[in-house]
């Protein structure tokens, strides 16, 4: 199991805006085609105006082939071109869990 970390840090006050249209419009369209949605999470305190969602695959190969399918997707396409200009800089790492950890799904 993996689990990739996307940060998004967002134009000044616009977190709401694009949490809101998250909510209304992309998640319906991501959710089943990425599977896993470990959070999907913004910030408080430290950095500001960011957006952090955590996605688990089995590995990197699922990972590869699920973003694919998001990418090649009609309709994530459109409503990424909507959201896009609310976003200043995007961040993705790949977490590999310690070997004492279950997955939440699985526990």
């Amino acid at each position: 199991m993996i689990v990739e970390e996307r940060i998004y840090t967002l134009q000044p006050g616009q977190a709401g805006a694009y949490l809101a249209a998250y909510e209304a419009e992309g998640l319906a369209i991501q959710k089943p085609i990425l599977g896993r949605m470990v959070g999907y999470y913004s910030t408080e305190f430290g950095p500001l105006n960011q957006v952090i969602h955590l996605w688990a695959y089995e590995d990197l190969a699922e990972r590869t082939e699920r973003r694919a399918r998001l990418l090649a997707d009609p309709a994530w396409r459109t409503y990424a071109t909507k959201v896009r200009p609310m976003v200043l800089t995007q961040e993705n790492k790949l977490l590999l869990p310690a070997p004492f950890m279950t997955p939440l799904w699985q526990a």
